[in-house]
Formats: C-alpha cells, structure tokens, sequence
C-alpha cells in the first residue's frame, strides 16, 4: 500500500465511526484496520468522540452563531478600563522611582555635606541686617511681627506669628508708601504654634 492510500483511509475512519461510509468504502477501511494497529489505536480515539456527536441535531450544525449585538461595545470598554490601569500603574512606578532617585540624592549630599562640615567648617556668613516693619492684624487672638531683607533679587519677608487657625490660608498683603495694596504671598496656619 502507497503512502497515499494509507493516508486516504485514516481520513475515512471518522465517517466509518460514524456509519457514513458506502458499503464499498466500509469494506475497504474495516480490511485496511485489520492490518494497520496505528489506524485501529486512531480509531479507538474517534470512536467516543462520533458517539457523542450523535446528540447533536444536524440541522443546528449548519447554523451561524452571531455574537451578542453589545460585545464590541462590551470589548472596547475592557480594553479602555485595562489600558487606564496600565498607565496609572506605569505613573505611580514612574513617580516611585522619581521618589527613590531624590532621596537616593539626599542622603548622598547630606552625607557629603556632613563630611564636608566635619572636615573644615567655613567662616560664619555675617548677619543679614533685617529692618523690622509694622504689623496690623486683622483678626482677634493674632500677633504677629515682621522684619524685611534686602537682596540683589528682591525683597524677602520673615514673618512670625501666634494664634493662626491650624489648616486655615492666609494672604500676606504689603501696602507701599503711597497707599497700594500688593500680595507677598499666603501661607496655612500651624494653629497654637509659632510660625
């Protein structure tokens, strides 16, 4: 028997286990079982599977299943919900591994500045002159002083205050000498505190 042959009669053992065979062709794959046990271990496999088929109705089997009308909606969805987890998980490692990086620069400068500091201290920087200004607090229970800084890029303010609500902001207001109002920032109370 040529290759062929033997291989156009193992295709046949599904329709001879289901009785789908002529009668010539049925005679010709149970004389080719008698002398092939790769064919007969094959059909041994197929026969439990043909036997379950006989459940099924054959006018189903022709049948074209459609998918649910709201699937790729459904899909689309999935993949969007997955594709946001995707980036928030990316953003926190991101933001993590920024985090690590800085305190890794930190401690590095602390303990390069530690070292640094007990090897030579430099000379003490002399006192920046502060010229103290008036105060007026608008609210009951505060007090407050001031003092400004002169520097090269601008002016900065040292403030000291008792008494501001814990978590509340306040905006810090400077009037000129000619009477006008400018912000010089806001900063949040720290409660009994001194700030």
């Amino acid at each position: 028997m040529t290759p062929e042959e033997h291989s156009t009669l193992r295709e046949m053992l599904g329709a001879f286990s289901l009785g789908d065979l002529s009668e010539a062709e049925a005679t010709a794959v149970q004389a080719h079982l008698d002398g092939c046990a790769d064919c007969r271990r094959d059909l041994a496999e197929i026969v439990p599977l043909a036997q379950s088929l006989t459940y099924v109705s054959a006018e189903r089997v022709s049948e074209v299943a459609s998918p649910d009308p709201d699937l790729g909606r459904r899909i689309r969805a999935a993949v969007a919900v997955e594709r946001a987890q995707h980036w928030r998980r990316a953003r926190t490692r991101r933001s993590l591994l920024v985090a690590a990086a800085v305190l890794a620069i930190v401690a590095v400068g602390g303990v390069g500045v530690a070292i640094g500091n007990a090897v030579s201290s430099p000379p003490a920087a002399p006192a920046v002159p502060i010229e103290a200004v008036a105060v007026a607090s608008r609210m009951d229970g505060v007090t407050a002083s001031a003092g400004v800084v002169a520097h090269t890029w601008g002016v900065e303010i040292k403030l000291e205050a008792v008494g501001l609500a814990a978590g509340d902001t306040y905006d810090v207001v400077v009037i000129t000498g000619d009477g006008q109002r400018r912000s010089a920032g806001a900063f949040v109370g720290v409660g009994a505190e001194t700030m």
